[in-house]
């Protein structure tokens, strides 16, 4: 006799296998258990997006433990209500209404009676197709977005002889305030017949698309400035004018670490503007922070004045190692609200093996990773390693 499956046994496999796939598209592959982690962390970002609309001074003023949990529920609805557009609030409101009073038309009397409570659920359903509308406009937008600013910073590290590079960035949105970047100087240096390395790690105070557009600024003047003959100090004094002239009175500063390096005697010449101190470990573990600089770039002229950006400069030896971040790393929280902190980072970093940049900077994320867990990301996060080869 033959073994091959009827149509009839054949058909519910086709169904399962159906079903199958469809909840593979839903979940992406993921695992419940990470469904539910990434649930709360999504919650808990919500949560705080409504609560920041909340006078929860006022609420707390309320006698009655129950009274209090009522206002605060009113609060928060009311705070969702208004993220909407005037047309969808009143949906939601005869949405909200109809599903909790379940109202009944009568015609003739009592004999025929309609319900219209059930009319809450199509109402939600369109709100909800509504708003994923809009979403999906942004995201689409946003992608642009992202693919104009993935332009602006390298795709791999330069190949530069002596040098090892490797650097990461993980947007808080699909756009991100951070910038890096690593390049040889058009113009040599003045002690060298090779071109200077020029690098950089930048974070624009904000996040998304404002952040965004600011760093495509800040990439765009130091991309022209470096171009020049200027030295090191003459690019960030430019780059700091130019910041002034777009940073809307200070508000959108720019924390920044350039540092170009000497090819031939592996001199490294540097400013921080305000940015987190670099961590330069030494072939023999020995740990050194590069703090020499000023403020951030772009504070108003009027308020602070004329800034000054003093240099510093350090002798780089075969072995050592150069971690340039920004705060997002260290500021990086788990479900518990505590810190990744540079008390993490530097005891990971000072104590880590003989190994590529790459493979440290791997290290690096895979502990932050880990230390985060399923919260939710709230700040662009930005390494860049540089190992002096052997």
């Amino acid at each position: 006799m033959s073994s091959t499956p009827t149509p009839l046994q054949t058909a519910p496999r086709k169904r399962w296998q159906g079903v199958r796939d469809f909840w593979a598209r839903v979940t992406e592959g993921l695992a419940l258990q990470q469904l539910w982690g990434q649930f709360k962390s999504e919650a808990h970002a919500t949560y705080g997006l409504y609560s920041r609309d909340v006078d929860w001074d006022e609420i707390g003023k309320e006698k009655g433990t129950v009274k209090r949990y009522l206002f605060a529920a009113w609060a928060l609805f009311q705070a969702m209500l208004m993220k909407l557009s005037p047309a969808r609030r009143v949906l939601l409101l005869i949405a909200v209404i109809l599903l909790i009073f379940q109202p009944d038309i009568r015609w003739g009397g009592n004999e025929l009676t309609f319900g219209l409570g059930w009319m809450g659920a199509p109402i939600l359903f369109v709100l909800l197709a509504l708003e994923l509308g809009d979403r999906v406009t942004m995201k689409r937008d946003l992608e642009i977005a992202r693919e104009i600013q993935q332009w602006l910073v390298p795709d791999h590290p330069p190949l530069v002889s002596g040098m090892d590079i490797a650097f990461a960035t993980r947007p808080q949105n699909t756009v991100a305030g951070d910038y890096y970047d690593a390049f040889l100087r058009s113009v040599p240096d003045a002690n060298s017949d090779k071109s200077p390395l020029l690098v950089v790690v930048a974070d624009v105070a904000g996040k998304s698309v404002p952040a965004a557009l600011l760093m495509a600024t800040f990439q765009a003047s130091l991309r022209a400035l470096s171009a020049t003959s200027a030295s090191l100090d003459e690019i960030v004094a430019g780059v700091n004018r130019y910041a002034q002239a777009h940073s809307l009175e200070g508000r959108r500063f720019t924390t920044a670490f350039l540092a170009e390096i000497n090819l031939d005697t592996r001199e490294l010449h540097y400013v921080n503007a305000g940015h987190n101190d670099p961590i330069l470990r030494r072939a023999s573990g020995q740990i050194e922070r590069l703090s020499t600089g000023g403020p951030p770039f772009g504070l108003p002229l009027l308020s602070y004045g004329e800034i000054s950006y003093p240099s510093a400069r350090v002798r780089l030896q075969p072995g050592d190692l150069l971690f340039i971040f920004t705060d997002g790393v260290v500021e990086a929280v788990n479900e518990t609200g505590q810190e990744y902190s540079e008390a993490r980072l530097v005891p990971l970093l000072e104590a880590g093996p003989p190994e590529t940049a790459a493979e440290t900077l791997k290290r690096v994320m895979a502990d932050v990773n880990q230390f985060v867990g399923y919260a939710r990301q709230h700040d662009d996060i930005t390494c860049l390693v540089l190992r002096v080869s052997t």
